[in-house]
């Protein structure tokens, strides 16, 4: 009896002992993905950051100093240069180019003339740090420079009100102004201008406004092509016609007749899409005053920003009104 007994001891030993292995490398079969993912995503995070620590280094290679007294001044330009545009922000949802980049009326327009309306919100394009707030009557009316990370600096101009201060660092998409007529302007619309080095590059060589979008990761500068790089983007995705938006079809043809319709059904998706507008509280006004003076009731102010009746605002604080 204790013979058979052992005799089916060493026959579990013995299975046992042949298991342990194929566990063991079942195991390994199993843990093969997680280990593979996980170097995926250390591989990814290490890109990243080498990413932004290239971005930080490149910018600071671009610009000897941090000045607030000049909305631009140019310096050398590098031969090449690759702006990284993720992480963007259109600044408007306006999708109407009034004006192009380049010559109008006898001189150089540096920027796009985009329509919005008189307090239009208008957003960061990039991350950055504000550079200058400033009103400039004969020229820029109220503008925002920013100096971003991706080596560029953008400019907001006729702005009817500023949403930040100089020095203040801004995440993409943040409130920066609204729209307006200030300054050299005929009518409400925003000039926007991106540089690089101080020098203008046409922002239709990386915003496609028409479609609400950048036009790749990246765009590389090359100073010898440039400007002949920016010809082509005016056709692409520069003004059309008299500045509506022409419908099209699948291959980029205009549409016969179907400018009037367009142009009403982006009109309409303008005023749509621009219904979120911002107030920058004052010293000294309440809710109260600022419900009166944007004609909306206190109630709404406190839905629209999770308030109640109530709180104290504070001068700067961004309330939603709209």
């Amino acid at each position: 009896m204790n013979l058979k007994r052992l005799s089916v001891f060493a026959i579990v030993a013995l299975l046992t002992m042949i298991s342990i292995p194929a566990l063991a490398q079942d195991l390994l079969a199993r843990q093969a993905p997680v280990d593979k993912r996980m170097r995926t995503v250390d591989t990814l995070a290490l890109r990243t950051a080498m990413e932004r620590e290239e971005s930080r280094l490149a910018v600071n290679n671009l610009y000897d100093d941090w000045n607030n007294t000049y909305a631009h001044r140019a310096t050398e330009l590098p031969d090449s240069f690759r702006i990284s545009l993720k992480n963007f922000c259109m600044p408007t949802v306006s999708r109407v180019v009034t004006s192009n980049f380049g010559a109008r009326w006898g001189r150089r327009h540096k920027g796009l003339d985009i329509k919005v309306y008189i307090g239009d919100t208008i957003r960061a394009a990039f991350s950055g740090k504000v550079r200058m707030v400033k009103y400039e009557a004969a020229g820029y009316g109220k503008y925002v420079v920013i100096r971003h990370n991706n080596g560029l600096e953008t400019i907001y101009g006729h702005m009817s009100a500023w949403l930040v201060e100089e020095n203040e660092v801004v995440k993409a998409g943040q409130p920066i102004g609204l729209g307006g007529n200030t300054g050299r302007s005929t009518g409400s619309h925003l000039h926007f201008e991106t540089r690089l080095c101080g020098v203008a590059l046409n922002p239709a060589l990386m915003f496609d406004f028409r479609n609400q979008d950048v036009v790749a990761d990246y765009y590389m500068f090359r100073r010898d092509s440039y400007e002949q790089e920016s010809v082509v983007a005016n056709q692409l995705r520069g003004k059309i016609g008299n500045g509506g938006y022409v419908a099209s079809d699948v291959k980029g043809e205009t549409v016969p007749g179907a400018n009037s319709v367009k142009q009403k059904e982006s009109r309409d998706t303008e005023e749509r899409n621009a219904d979120i507008r911002y107030h920058k509280v004052a010293a000294g006004e309440t809710l109260y005053s600022i419900a009166k003076r944007r004609k909306v009731t206190v109630d709404e102010l406190c839905r629209l920003n999770h308030l109640t009746r109530d709180i104290k605002v504070r001068p700067g604080q961004l309330l939603r009104y709209s």
